[in-house]
């Protein structure tokens, strides 16, 4: 053995070594239990950054761990190969999109390789490659086939900038999530997905996601937004139709003192049209175009509005009650139309004062009187009903769950409903470099599907990219001009392509059978392998991709084309690796490429740097301060094993199994590989990482004290164990030394070390742990445990997490041996 440690030659060697024996490839094989982990597979934009290297560390320490304890592991990579960036980039300087993504694929590879990642390269896919994304078309004719994909005309979010639209997920604070360009509003023919008809069941389900952050389905559950309420019609005084309104608060319908319609509600055009109101209206709008939604719905937006001269009839008492519009009602959400009662709401409240419109208090306070002449506010609580007709002293709770809702259907008024602020997913794109839709439109047949056999639908490669105007399908004739599959005559392809969220809202289930030609995949395949057991990924798609890929796959199970109806059994959000407080993304201009690191100090030294730099769900600045210090412990654990083996060569003297320090050895050994292997399990792989380097320190102290003790069966383990537990971390290191000491190729096939209980014993106390000063959880640990590690223990707790959820950590206060007490 060499006593210099050269990691870039042990690095080539081992790499070359697994890829030639293709040691990482997995297989279906029913006689072992199996476990799929799975990290969210990325954008091919360019090179790695450290945060793809601070992501895929993870699921490689648990895919290496789980595979060494007996799973069948599966661990696979490939590529979200569709997006708009690969567009943008043709625009700029003329690179097709095709050989942008394919030239940052390898790259992006390249990269991956080099950090030793456990990945079966054989099953590697991309979503752009014809291969794939065949399957989401024949995926899209199946949703169709089945009522669940529709075409519609619809007001879409646009981004002018990026000339495409964007999904509600994909507006941040009303600007483009990529390029924080105002959002506008524009009419298009565009195609949806029916998510709403699966919103209960994804509200349902998430009881079963057990292994879930509560966080993650608070933010699906906001989405979703379901509420239980009433739909109520009102009359049109002046055209006598019916117009229906969705109210949560059904028990304040006498309390109506208004009603009000969003400005793009058609019924405002068919009261103004071709009166004095209508300019009026039309600047009205005209103000309003730059707004964001999240602008005209906020709280403390000044509330605007246009009386339009007529009246609708309240069903419940028949009064009748002017019509105005309002900026702060929205086309998007229930009807458009909203029934007003300002003593109850204080968005209309706001709005009563400044138009001088009355109040009517209708629900009076279980304690005290409301005089409206007076009222600052609105009074939005419970109490009892009053000037309500015949519910006069009614529990407004009792009024609003039962007697109003069933007045309302006695008389024929309205029905109780479910609504949801859930929209159906609109997918179409108005871009080239996406999985083409396979619709036709035939003048005499009208919308009619690509027959299987003639999938994919491929992208044309002869096509333009110009800054302005319709997108390259559109304008490529060879493309959109084709034949009709039904009657043989002149028709045009559909030239929108499919949002790229489609594209990774199934490829976890590809990889269980990626090279499949005849069939998007073998249902044996599936059956074992899915669902995925662990799935790591940020916590910003919480919303987008996984409340997708949920979708799909209740589609999936509908169709009996699985026999799982939830994609992911257990998910690990790990936190943002940010720089001055930003993620870390290429479009931000802020990345930090792995490769200079991977120069100078190796790649398993930059792996264990960055999982040591804090928990996983946690964000972490970008900071080399701490990369030396990793890289001087692997050197330190090369010079031990290099004195090891030389100690070997000595002459042994005699150790006693009574040996005090022999005894001592051995305690921490299987102290070490106890304290790990559950470290591993919680995702606490920074104490991980500390408890090996505290066990490496303590046998260079044995090494110095007593080298003799490595003469013995117990020193071989002691040194054994260390490169096993190591090995997860850094892989190539441990599998050199591994081969030094004589041990078996490969050490990341080498069972899991394990320990004796009562040799890995040590004095316990009780640690109390406290929130706010109250205790909260009891968690058993050694006597000898550091302060750091009882917050991280404490911070760790699900009981605690639970309580703490996103509320603001002010201060930890740790009582060495005794207590932790967290202030929120």
């Amino acid at each position: 053995m060499q006593e210099k440690y050269d990691f870039s030659k042990i690095e080539d060697k081992w790499m070359s070594r697994w890829e030639e024996d293709n040691i990482y490839k997995t297989s279906r094989d029913p006689e072992h239990k199996k476990k799929y982990i799975l990290v969210m597979f990325p954008y091919p934009s360019g090179p790695a950054h450290i945060g793809h290297v601070a992501n895929y560390n993870l699921g490689d320490v648990l895919a290496r761990y789980y595979a060494r304890n007996g799973w069948n592991v599966l661990h696979p990579m490939g590529w979200d190969g569709f997006g708009l960036p690969a567009e943008n980039a043709a625009i700029r300087s003329g690179v097709h999109p095709a050989r942008y993504t394919w030239d940052n694929i390898a790259l992006l590879k390249r990269d991956l390789r080099r950090l030793g990642y456990s990945y079966d390269w054989d099953r590697e896919l991309a979503t752009c490659s014809p291969d794939y994304y065949k399957w989401t078309q024949w995926l899209f004719l199946k949703f169709y086939e089945n009522g669940l994909a529709y075409k519609a005309e619809a007001k879409a979010n646009w981004c002018p900038s990026c000339r495409t639209v964007l999904a509600n997920e994909q507006v941040i604070n009303g600007y483009c999530e990529r390029c924080d360009t105002l959002v506008e509003k524009k009419l298009l023919d565009q195609w949806f997905l029916k998510i709403t008809d699966y919103a209960e069941r994804l509200l349902e389900d998430m009881e079963k996601l057990k292994g879930w952050p509560e966080r993650v389905l608070v933010m699906q559950r906001n989405w979703i937004g379901k509420s239980n309420g009433c739909k109520v019609f009102f009359k049109v005084k002046e055209t006598g139709e019916t117009i229906g309104i969705f109210t949560t608060r059904p028990d304040t319908l006498w309390g109506v003192t208004f009603f009000l319609l969003a400005p793009e509600h058609p019924l405002v055009d068919r009261l103004t049209k071709g009166t004095k109101l209508e300019k009026e209206v039309f600047d009205f709008r005209e103000r309003l175009k730059g707004k964001t939604e999240i602008e005209l719905t906020a709280l403390d937006v000044e509330k605007e509005g246009v009386f339009l001269n007529a009246y609708a009839i309240n069903p419940v008492n028949g009064e009748e009650v002017p019509i105005w519009t309002a900026n702060f009602v929205l086309m998007e959400y229930g009807t458009g139309a909203v029934m007003a009662v300002p003593a109850h709401d204080q968005r209309d409240f706001e709005f009563a004062k400044k138009y001088s419109l009355p109040l009517r208090v209708v629900i009076k306070p279980y304690e005290g009187e409301l005089d409206p002449e007076t009222m600052d506010a609105a009074y939005e609580g419970e109490g009892i009903m009053i000037n309500s007709g015949l519910f006069d002293g009614l529990d407004s709770l009792e009024g609003k769950e039962s007697r109003v809702p069933q007045y309302l259907e006695e008389n024929g008024w309205g029905h109780r409903e479910v609504n949801y602020r859930l929209r159906d997913w609109l997918i179409s794109r108005q871009r080239y470099w996406g999985v083409p839709i396979p619709i036709v439109y035939c003048d005499k047949c009208g919308i009619v599907t690509v027959p299987e056999k003639d999938l994919p639908v491929l992208l044309p490669e002869d096509v333009d990219f110009f800054p302005e105007g319709p997108s390259p399908l559109e304008r490529s004739e060879q493309f959109r001009l084709t034949a009709c599959p039904s009657c043989g005559g002149r028709a045009e392809r559909e030239t929108d392509t499919m949002d790229t969220f489609v594209d990774s809202s199934w490829y976890f289930i590809r990889f269980a059978d990626p090279r499949n030609e005849k069939e998007a995949f073998n249902k044996g395949e599936i059956d074992y392998w899915l669902p995925v057991d662990q799935y790591i990924g940020g916590i910003e798609h919480a919303i987008l991709h996984l409340l997708y890929s949920r979708f799909f796959t209740k589609v999936l199970y509908d169709l009996k084309l699985v026999d799982f109806d939830e994609p992911f059994t257990n998910l690990l959000c790990q936190g943002m690796v940010v720089m001055g407080g930003a993620k870390m993304s290429k479009s931000k201009g802020n990345i930090i490429t792995p490769g200079e690191f991977l120069d100078s100090y190796g790649a398993d030294t930059l792996r264990l740097f960055i999982l040591f730099l804090g928990p996983p769900e946690a964000d972490k600045e970008w900071s080399e301060s701490g990369i030396e210090g990793c890289y001087r412990f692997l050197h330190r654990v090369w010079r031990l094993v290099y004195r090891y083996l030389n100690i070997l060569t000595l002459k042994a003297n005699p150790v006693t199994e009574e040996d005090v320090l022999l005894k001592e050895m051995v305690h921490w050994t299987h102290r070490t590989v106890k304290q790990v292997t559950l470290d591993i399990e919680r995702f606490s792989f920074n104490t991980a990482i500390a408890r090996i380097m505290e066990f490496v320190n303590v046998l260079g102290k044995f090494m110095e004290e007593a080298p003799s003790l490595f003469n013995t069966y117990e020193g071989r383990k002691a040194v054994e164990s260390m490169i096993l537990i190591l090995a997860p971390f850094a892989p190539f290191i441990c599998e050199e030394l591994w081969s030094e000491i004589g041990g078996d190729y490969s050490v990341h096939q080498q069972p899991w070390p394990t320990w004796d209980e009562n040799m890995a014993k040590a004095e316990t106390i009780t640690m109390v742990i406290q929130v706010n000063g109250k205790v909260r959880d009891r968690v058993e640990v050694e006597a000898d445990i550091k302060p750091q590690e009882m917050e991280e223990l404490a911070l760790g707790s699900s009981r605690i997490k639970q309580i703490i959820q996103d509320r603001q950590i002010k201060k930890v206060i740790v009582v060495p041996g005794k207590l932790v007490n967290i202030v929120i």
